[in-house]
């Protein structure tokens, strides 16, 4: 059986709110697997679902750029090894002339649009600066005729591109406010992934309160709460964070718009990094002396 680690128990912590005895408890009995053990917690005791968000580890900035009509943009992450280096002038001048590229390119290949001299420019930043640098991801998205394509970024860290019918551009980002603190699974219910859906519905069996139900009355609740489900991680359906008394559909057709969909990046996620428990490394070093 694997140790669970005090960074285990606080990534399980954080994402389900429970205590540290039961987070442990539930580690233990997953051999380590956040995951299983956030899935089992639900089905024992109909916990929320949590983000499956991978943990955020890699360090950099997410940069977007919106054409002046309003029809097309594009949004690039860009990587670093430390948060110190993703604040630095020249790492900064840097993120700008890549977004610059793509955009120009009207392209989410990093290959083609890095080939030649932004892949020379890259190699120069990281021998000068002494981090490894890349160009992990871009998007392009593209409005219908009238559309409106709107962006925002929160820090430096929450890209997000939004694609309306219409409206306006201020309304595009109000939008893309919306996502980058709100963070939706999908667009609209229709978009939900069946397969996500079938998890869900199994989750909603497995609670204790499903037990010994007649399958008529079960299969109800189920569809009552697959019902909840998708208003809660669908965007058009969510309370407008700045306005909770109207839907972010309702926001949007108010300004004579639907929404199309929205392309939401956070830097570094997905992306494995390992920590470094200072304490120990230097307990372990004033060992060997």
């Amino acid at each position: 059986m694997a140790a669970i680690s005090a960074s285990q128990v606080k990534e399980l912590r954080e994402r389900t709110g429970l205590g540290m005895m039961e987070c442990k408890k539930a580690l233990t009995e997953t051999d380590g697997d956040i995951e299983v053990a956030i899935e089992n917690l639900r089905k024992n005791s109909g916990l929320k679902a949590a983000k499956k968000a991978d943990r955020i580890a890699a360090e950099g900035v997410v940069v977007t750029r919106v054409a002046e009509d309003s029809s097309y943009g594009v949004m690039v992450e860009i990587n670093s090894e430390t948060d110190f280096v993703a604040r630095d002038d020249n790492f900064i001048a840097f993120a700008d002339k890549i977004a610059a590229a793509f955009f120009t390119a009207k392209s989410d290949d990093v290959a083609a649009v890095m080939a030649g001299a932004l892949e020379t420019a890259r190699e120069q930043l990281v021998q000068k600066i002494g981090e490894n640098i890349g160009v992990r991801r871009a998007a392009v998205v593209s409005a219908a005729e009238g559309g409106i394509v709107g962006e925002y970024v929160h820090g430096g860290r929450i890209g997000v591109l939004t694609v309306l019918t219409g409206g306006t551009a201020d309304v595009a980002k109000g939008v893309a406010m919306h996502v980058a603190a709100i963070n939706p699974t999908v667009a609209h219910p229709a978009d939900m992934p069946q397969e996500q859906l079938d998890e869900e519905k199994a989750i909603i069996l497995a609670q204790p309160d499903m037990a010994g139900k007649p399958e008529q009355i079960a299969e109800k609740m189920v569809q009552g709460r697959l019902k909840k489900y998708l208003a809660e991680n669908s965007l058009t359906e969510q309370p407008f964070v700045k306005d909770p008394n109207q839907t972010v559909a309702e926001f949007v057709k108010a300004a004579g718009g639907e929404v199309v969909g929205f392309t939401r990046f956070e830097v570094g996620e997905g992306i494995e990094k390992e920590e470094v428990d200072f304490a120990k490394e230097v307990m372990e070093q004033a060992g060997r002396r």
